[in-house]
């Protein structure tokens, strides 16, 4: 074949490919579509806590800027259009069509929701994004969203959390008894049956209560956002580690028909964004994190470890509540089994390295 017609015949190709894939056709559009969409996002976090929320900002960025402005997403704090822990409400009714938040807060409509968060003495960050990336926890867990016209998407992780803040020390299960702590999720449950008094109280209504005796103990999230909060100023105890958040990983939940309707570029944009997202929210946390915790430390905050007792009980307690959610609800019982299987495999192989490493390097100089 001539050298020049066979280029002549590819350049045409590839312009033919182009105009294709620009014309959006077949519900499809490419990166010159001029469809307009205009979303909203509903925050469960205070713009304060920048680490969180930024999130959801990083999220409306890049999808703004990969779609040439295009398609844009309007980012709402907790309590702007609903409140924080009325978010997946509020997307699954259409009232936005994006929710950034927690799975757990919503157990009380689904126990499985937790799994998409985080379980006690579970998942550390890496192994959760891990399990629901790449070992079918994605998969799983957008089967109990499907149950509410949701479909969802990882939206950022904080790394372990700490214990929380304690007005009073907390040495055996016998100073937990009567205690009225906030706590959300599984946790929760889980030091309800300890014999705690749990609240669930969205970010911003914590330290008022805290401050007023309302209650006795909360916790939130890691030295960054807890110092923002100022929760160090009316409670002297600061406890670890946060057993029940191992790895919590905030999720970008998306109202399932408005997801339909988007163009299929608009989707691929959508879902790097959330990546993109997701990263920049661990990497955040990881660098104020240590900031925070050595400020707070040397401003007196007073450390203390949980028991082993304390420790001990919680973990029981928390594979029987797994188990009696599992007797309850057989997609639950079918979550629960797979990831339990795939936790083990984890830890043996993080136990191996990266537990071996960190006891012998993260020890104080």
């Amino acid at each position: 074949m001539d050298r020049r017609a066979l280029l002549r015949g590819a350049g045409a190709a590839a312009a033919a490919a182009t105009a294709a894939a620009c014309s959006g056709r077949r519900g499809g559009a490419g990166i010159g579509t001029r469809r307009r969409v205009r979303w909203r996002i509903a925050s469960s976090f205070p713009r304060s806590l920048d680490t969180i929320y930024g999130a959801a900002e990083v999220l409306a960025e890049r999808v703004e800027a990969l779609s040439g402005g295009n398609f844009r997403i309007r980012v709402h704090q907790a309590g702007e259009i609903v409140p924080a822990l009325q978010v997946l409400d509020a997307v699954q009714e259409g009232a936005v069509e994006v929710g950034h938040t927690a799975g757990y807060y919503y157990i009380g409509k689904d126990p499985a929701l937790a799994f998409d968060t985080c379980m006690p003495f579970g998942l550390t960050s890496r192994q959760q994004t891990a399990w629901l990336r790449e070992g079918g926890g994605l998969k799983l867990t957008r089967e109990v969203y499907d149950r509410f016209g949701l479909i969802n998407f990882p939206g950022g992780n904080t790394g372990a959390q700490m214990g929380g803040w304690f007005r009073k020390e907390v040495n055996t299960l016998g100073d937990l008894q009567g205690l009225r702590m906030r706590i959300p999720g599984l946790g929760g449950e889980v030091m309800s049956r300890l014999g705690v008094s749990v609240q669930v109280l969205a970010g911003g209504d914590i330290y008022v209560a805290l401050e007023r005796g309302a209650i006795d103990a909360t916790e939130f999230s890691g030295p960054y956002d807890d110092e923002k909060l100022g929760f160090h100023k009316v409670a002297r105890y600061y406890y670890y580690p946060g057993w029940w958040e191992p790895g919590p990983n905030l999720s970008i939940v998306v109202n399932k028909r408005e997801w339909e309707r988007l163009p299929d570029i608009y989707k691929e944009i959508f879902q790097t964004a959330c990546s993109e997202a997701a990263t920049t929210m661990q990497a955040r946390y990881d660098q104020h994190n240590a900031e925070s915790f050595a400020r707070l430390v040397k401003g007196g905050t007073q450390l203390r470890r949980f028991s082993d007792e304390i420790m001990d009980a919680a973990r029981d307690k928390t594979r029987e509540i797994m188990r009696e959610h599992a007797g309850k609800d057989p997609l639950y019982a079918k979550i629960f089994e797979q990831w339990d299987a795939w936790r083990a495999s984890a830890h043996a192989w993080f136990a191996t390295t990266e537990g071996a490493f960190a006891a012998y390097a993260f020890k104080a100089p």
